[in-house]
């Protein structure tokens, strides 16, 4: 079945909004609940760690992964349309 661009907008919108709700989920859920995270971890309190370095890792691997998706649907989407019609 083709890949139209109405399913490939459909798609776009599930993905945006699971990556949302990590980025989500890693700005507010970690820092509310840093407090309960009070063990040293690589000479650092791992709530200090998590907020002030984890998060950044998460931000850059949820990027990483909405441009690795998008980059396979567009292939898809083009593999999919005729040629000059997309």
């Amino acid at each position: 079945m083709p890949r139209t661009a109405l399913q490939h907008w459909d798609v776009n919108k599930r993905i945006t909004v699971v990556l949302l709700l990590l980025w989500g989920v890693v700005s507010f859920g970690v820092p509310y609940f840093a407090v309960d995270l009070s063990f040293q971890w690589l000479g650092a309190p791992f709530s200090f760690w998590m907020t002030a370095q984890g998060t950044l890792l998460v931000y850059l691997a949820i990027v990483v992964c909405y441009g690795l998706v998008m980059n396979h649907l567009d292939d898809k989407l083009a593999q999919d349309s005729p040629a000059g019609h997309e």
